[in-house]
């Protein structure tokens, strides 16, 4: 089942708000559960991770595939990249595996950024991509976000000019959980990408509900300047195996390819093939996310805290304090809370766990706020 019908899925169980389980689905939560909540350990609710993976399935295949974990991974890639070639319908040569989808983001930001290369994008957005270019000599761009908190698209385009190589767009965009228009965002790679190369951040796709909402994958297969990277650190729930992946042009993933340093392994490559292929446990954690997100906004209201509705697995809300103090004393209640976002130094960013630790969470905020 290919993402868009996944996500289908979700938009017709009317999972955007208050759902209601309906068939097998309810009795499949239970072969998910994860393990047992531990209250004296931290509850780490800081790094947008799935509390609920790997699935079954993924562990059953990990385990054993400890039989090839002596070869090296080149021959197993290769089912991969046909794997996800299938999924995202482009040729196999469009698709560069990466170890996690950080890896992708910096092997950009190192092929367009190095030597003074210009680089644009929002601010604050996910750094990974920008800080590495940085470190070889880029020349970055941060545009302040919009009265939306959303990328300005009008206020980027001013940016470009003749040295600018690459346009950074992380959509939904992290750390505001932000989702720009579609046309808008369309429009934008249009009219654009003839200046510099577009790169699309979509670790955060699957969590999407817009109907008919659109991969920037659509425009690599136009053959346009594009580049769109996924992860299965996020919905999958592998982000402790280092996988992900670009898509992009055969000639700019060739580019790519090069300056792809860690190759990931054998288990991370088998555990991926196997997470394409479990669609309840993709449909199990679209549906917890949603439900985790349902009690911390209503959290949130009853405290009065301005919050960004999210399309995401986490929630940006404002505090009114300083972030570094909130840190700290959610810390003191045994909760992890995300890291600061300059320039909003008074919001904070709360990742999506388990019922029990989002209710720990809502426990802890209350106690910090009153």
């Amino acid at each position: 089942m290919k993402n868009i019908d996944r996500r289908q899925w979700l938009k017709t169980m009317g999972l955007t708000g208050g759902f209601t389980l309906m068939g097998g689905l309810g009795a499949m939560a239970l072969d998910f559960e994860p393990r047992p909540f531990l209250p004296d350990g931290p509850i780490r609710l800081s790094s947008n991770e799935n509390p609920y993976g790997p699935s079954k399935n993924v562990r059953s295949v990990i385990t054993n595939s400890f039989d090839i974990a002596c070869r090296y991974p080149f021959q197993y890639l290769t089912k991969l990249v046909a794997e996800i070639a299938e999924k995202e319908g482009v040729a196999k040569d469009c698709v560069v595996v990466t170890g996690g989808s950080t890896e992708g983001l910096k092997a950009t930001g190192l092929v367009y950024g190095i030597e003074g290369g210009e680089i644009i994008a929002a601010d604050p957005t996910f750094q990974a991509m920008l800080s590495y270019a940085e470190n070889f000599g880029a020349y970055v761009h941060r545009v302040p976000l919009n009265e939306k908190m959303e990328h300005d698209l009008e206020a980027m385009s001013k940016r470009i000019t003749s040295k600018t190589r690459l346009i950074f767009i992380c959509n939904p965009n992290n750390p505001t959980g932000t989702l720009l228009n579609k046309e808008s965002l369309r429009d934008f790679c249009m009219s654009n990408d003839d200046k510099a190369v577009i790169f699309s951040d979509e670790a955060y796709y699957d969590f999407i509900t817009e109907p008919d909402y659109p991969s920037m994958v659509e425009l690599v297969k136009e053959d346009r300047n594009v580049i769109v990277s996924k992860t299965f650190s996020k919905v999958y729930g592998l982000a402790g195996m280092r996988i992900g992946y670009l898509i992009a042009r055969p000639d700019i993933a060739t580019r790519l390819k090069k300056a792809v340093m860690a190759n990931t392994n054998v288990l991370a490559i088998e555990a991926a093939r196997e997470a394409l292929r479990d669609d309840d446990f993709y449909k199990f954690s679209l549906q917890k996310n949603t439900e985790a997100k349902q009690h911390i906004y209503k959290t949130l209201d009853g405290l009065g805290l301005a919050y960004i509705p999210s399309h995401t697995n986490f929630v940006f809300f404002k505090t009114g304090r300083p972030i570094r103090e909130m840190i700290t004393a959610m810390g003191q209640e045994n909760v992890i809370i995300g890291r600061p976002f300059p320039p909003m130094m008074d919001w904070a960013r709360i990742s999506t766990g388990t019922m029990e630790e989002v209710k720990a969470f809502s426990a802890a905020l209350q106690k910090v706020m009153t």
